[in-house]
């Protein structure tokens, strides 16, 4: 190609994009932004906001404001912590403000730049693409219509949408297919390796299933060769697993840690059937992931085309993905072999722009009349299906709409079809070609309006973002003052707004909530199992809040309690009114401790194996736990069930069987009046609805939510402790059903613990925190035996004390502690990635590598010289 074409074709690709995003350009002048409301709001601006402002800190590893601490190299690079696309956009935007161009980035300027940066990386798929499809010997506008199929097409928008760093897995496609067909014709493997390290750098996930496809089209190449020399396949597998090895060292020192954190993640095993097939998602009207334009479905019943090895090639490859999208089990194996997710369906998009850019080619030498018998198949399927989807139950008047939509699209196609087929002029030509770029940006501007902004993202407003269910100035205006009131001590401030887990990332505090795909095994094992605490709504992908817990919140520095007015009386024991406003109040705790403490009691976790979540919190308060063998004995609580009244409200209540018959009903506790006074109760039950449904779940006060049975994000664990204040009657209520409830348990805490622990005289230990690096001066004057640091345990933190490395224990559970020497102890504690010295050394191997077998060639021409089709070749 020219100068010149490429030019054209990069300002080409930068106005379709620009066409395709016309609905949320007209949005944003509205005060109305492209982010879905849930995840786009709650993960990933708020990721986006995290991620920048600690890399332009020079912290690049670890944070203990990431949820309640962690190493969010590795756990955010799901998301973006080494996206080769947010990094480049991290620096634009460094530059920017480093030259005063813009101002610090906050939340709303990442919200507002994801338009911008999608308009920018649909350019590039769309240019990218179009030099792929040109290098299969498809001409050049031809190639450019595939790519819009490709690219304009409503799974990027659902991407792009709803989790914006998904999309960024449909540039890698056609970079990859380049590469392949690199080695395949020409036996150069640079561009493959480049590809396969910058994808597998970027995100670990969409790489899976990038893979999956790149299998799946070596396989159809293999089946189908294009050229008359094409490596062997022997010497072809040489290169791909040479390269592939390459890459996966060049890529090591972003995937090892990457895929540490998944593998540290905890994720209850998917319990549900998975079906082999599911026909019941529309493909050709309806379907939320992927439309398969008329045209593509036009050529796809065009015999003649068949003869041709490219076309072939694309068709069956489009059809063997059509019936993967209707596999739940191919769902499955997508998300790694977890529940179905429909994820994948960009690559079948891919693969049908090829139809479309090859069938453009052949229709300029296909006679009328095949063409017409395709035209008739064509409307005689959409007729079929569309008669028969209309004529069910669940169609609405919004769906007709939709119908009657593409239907329309279907008969401009044919009769733009027809009249190229017929008159076989270049305007004919032009007008088809056109009408594909045009058909592409109707369908997903349509798609962006009823599907995504009428669904839902029409809520993501200025107004919205700046009220109480966000973060209003009311809400900032009481955190500035906890900030204000502590300075640069460490503490924590139990706080989110509704169920947005990333309040604290929102707000700029440090929190006690966390939403995230992938988190801290042990801080979810903390949670379910050790210490059972409710966290307001069952989730897999979260934590959230201590339960109201005192003994927690003292030991995790959360000494701040901020609600809703009408929620004040849930506040922990032993906090006092700091600050209120019209509608909220704060809370600060009168028994804090210190963020380094040192103990001389060290329990075991196997006795405290059957112990209740009480007795753990005890334990924790007077030493610490554990898992190895003591002789100190921890202190054990009394069960007062066995002298508690228990009484049905609204049902019936016999073996461990709860059947409530009113709207809600349930069981009342009425404890021994010698418990009464100050303090709370702990109550232990398990709980599960019997007919799987998920329901509100109520203690005195406090609310609670249980999932359904089938819902992919449920944990599995239905034991739950909750704290209320003592009264004289502690009431549980559930909806109408059955359920089954067992294990009932009554705990008094009286906080005499928690108080002795306050009122210790310490020695308290400075401490100094710069970035990775926590460094702690201590003298031992009192035979401490060990230290503790309310920090997540994970591996990647390195102990040095007086010079000498030492181990690092996980202690209560989930946390960091270490055992002490006499005396003076200069202690260094400093965090990297997991495995991150090794994956360094293997990634700088992996360049030099690289650079050792490809030879100076050059990497790739647009159009390949020696291409000749194996059968039938075109022009």
């Amino acid at each position: 190609m020219s100068k010149k074409s490429i030019w054209l074709l990069l300002l080409g690709s930068l106005l379709l994009s620009a066409a395709a995003h016309v609905f949320f350009l007209h949005e944003w002048t509205e005060g109305r932004f492209m982010a879905g409301p849930n995840d786009g709001l709650s993960q990933i601006v708020p990721f986006k906001t995290f991620i920048y402002e600690q890399y332009s800190k020079g912290t690049f590893f670890y944070s203990w404001g990431f949820g309640l601490g962690g190493g969010f190299y590795s756990q955010l690079a799901y998301y973006y912590s080494t996206s080769a696309v947010f990094l480049l956009t991290m620096c634009a935007v460094f530059l920017m403000e480093s030259f005063h161009i813009i101002g610090p980035p906050d939340f709303f300027f990442w919200l507002k730049a994801g338009l911008i940066v999608s308009i920018l990386r649909l350019s590039v798929i769309l240019f990218v693409s179009t030099l792929v499809y040109r290098y299969m010997n498809i001409h050049t506008a031809a190639a450019f219509s595939g790519a819009a199929v490709y690219g304009v097409s409503i799974m990027y928008f659902r991407h792009v949408v709803f989790w914006e760093f998904f999309a960024d897995a449909m540039l890698w496609v056609p970079l990859l297919v380049f590469g392949v067909e690199k080695i395949i014709r020409e036996e150069r493997s640079l561009l493959f390796i480049v590809t396969l390290s910058f994808m597998l750098i970027h995100n670990f996930y969409f790489a899976y299933i990038n893979l999956i496809f790149l299998f799946i089209y070596m396989v159809f190449r293999w089946m189908f060769p294009l050229t008359e020399s094409e490596l062997s396949k022997g010497r072809q597998l040489k290169w791909f697993i040479q390269g592939g090895g390459i890459s996966f060292c060049i890529s090591a020192v972003a995937l090892l840690p990457a895929v540490y954190g998944f593998l540290n993640n905890a994720r209850p095993v998917y319990q549900q059937e998975i079906p082999w097939f599911d026909f019941t998602d529309n493909i050709l009207f309806s379907s939320r992931f992927i439309i398969l334009p008329s045209l593509v479905v036009l050529f796809l019943l065009t015999r003649s085309f068949y003869q041709h090895r490219v076309f072939a090639f694309f068709a069956a490859l489009s059809l063997f993905l059509v019936l993967l999208h209707f596999s739940p089990l191919a769902a499955s194996a997508f998300n790694g072999f977890s529940a179905p997710q429909y994820r994948w369906e960009y690559v079948l998009s891919f693969t049908a722009g090829g139809v479309t850019g090859a069938g453009l080619n052949l229709l300029r030498n296909t006679h009328f009349r095949p063409v017409f018998g395709s035209v008739a198949g064509t409307i005689l399927l959409y007729g079929l299906i569309g008669y028969a989807e209309q004529r069910l139950p669940i169609s609405s008047g919004q769906l007709k709409a939709l119908y009657a939509f593409i239907l329309s699209l279907l008969l401009m196609t044919v009769i733009i079809v027809l009249l190229f087929s017929w008159k076989k002029k270049k305007w004919t030509r032009m007008m088809l070609q056109g009408w594909v770029l045009l058909s592409s940006v109707l369908v997903v501007n349509v798609y962006q309006k009823y599907a995504v902004s009428d669904y839902s993202v029409h809520q993501v407003s200025n107004k919205f973002l700046t009220s109480d269910d966000f973060n209003s100035e009311e809400q900032q205006q009481l955190i500035e003052k906890i900030k204000h009131e502590e300075g640069d001590r460490l503490f924590r401030i139990d706080w989110m707004t509704a169920a947005r887990n990333n309040t604290p990332i929102v707000q700029g505090f440090n929190g006690t909530s966390l939403y995230s795909s992938i988190l801290n095994e042990a801080l979810l094992f903390f949670y379910w199992h050790d210490l059972k605490i409710d966290m307001g709504r069952e989730s897999v992908s979260r934590f959230a809040t201590l339960g109201s817990r005192s003994n927690l919140h003292s030991l995790l520095q959360a000494d701040y309690w901020m609600r809703e007015k009408n929620k004040s009386g849930q506040a922990p024991y032993g906090f006092v009114l700091f600050a209120e406003s019209e509608n909220y109040v704060v809370y600060k705790n009168t028994m804090p401790l210190p963020f380094v403490r040192t103990v001389k009691n060290v329990f075991s976790e196997k006795d405290l194996q059957s112990a209740p979540p009480l007795d753990r919190e005890h334990a924790m308060l007077e030493g610490i736990i554990l898992n190895r063998s003591s002789t100190r004995q921890p202190s054990k609580e009394t069960n007062h069930i066995g002298s508690t009244v228990m009484e049905t409200i609204g049902a019936a209540y016999q073996q461990n069987r709860l059947t409530v018959s009113e709207k809600t009903g349930g069981i009342d506790l009425i404890p021994d009046r010698k418990l009464l006074g100050s303090g709370d109760f702990y109550v232990h039950f398990t709980i599960e609805n019997l007919d799987g449904k998920g329901f509100s779940l109520k203690v005195n006060d406090y609310r609670t939510t249980r999932k359904h049975g089938a819902s992919i994000y449920k944990t599995g664990v239905n034991d739950l402790v909750i704290r209320v204040p003592k009264r004289e009657k502690v009431s549980i209520r559930v909806p109408e059903g059955r359920y089954e409830l067992k294990g009932l348990a009554l705990y008094e805490e009286d906080y005499r613990e928690l108080k002795m622990a306050a009122g210790k005289e310490a020695d308290n230990p400075s401490f100094e925190w710069n970035r990775n690096k926590i460094s702690i001066d201590y003298h031992n004057r009192s035979g401490e035996m060990y230290m503790m640091l309310p920090i997540p345990y994970e591996k990647g933190w390195e102990l040095s004390i007086n010079g000498e490395q030492q181990p690092v224990e996980k202690a209560n559970y989930a946390w960091t502690g270490f055992a002490l020497k006499e005396g003076i102890n200069h202690i260094e504690f400093v965090y990297y990635p997991p495995y991150f010295q090794m994956s360094l050394f293997l990634s700088l191997a992996g360049i030099l590598g690289a650079v050792i077998i490809c030879r100076r060639r050059p990497i790739c021409r647009l159009k390949n010289p020696h291409f000749k089709e194996k059968q039938n070749g075109e022009n």
